[in-house]
């Protein structure tokens, strides 16, 4: 399973790391946000917005991609 880490990652890189990562590899991935309200709050609104399934454990800062866009 491929994994991003966004421990380290300025704010403003976020949103096409995200789009970058989760749009151009197959499912599932694992996206590491660590504890930051701000990258889990971006990582939700993004698969909200594509409709994509994430599966999260905030309180563990890891989220799984489950699957892509569901239309």
């Amino acid at each position: 399973m491929k994994v991003l880490d966004l421990h380290g990652v300025r704010h403003e890189e976020v949103e096409r790391l995200l789009e970058n990562f989760i749009l151009l590899n197959n499912p599932p991935l694992k996206v590491i946000t660590g504890n930051s309200t701000y990258m889990r709050g971006k990582l939700e609104t993004f698969c909200h917005k594509h409709k994509i399934a994430l599966e999260g454990w905030a309180n563990w800062g890891e989220y799984t991609i489950l699957a892509g866009r569901t239309e």
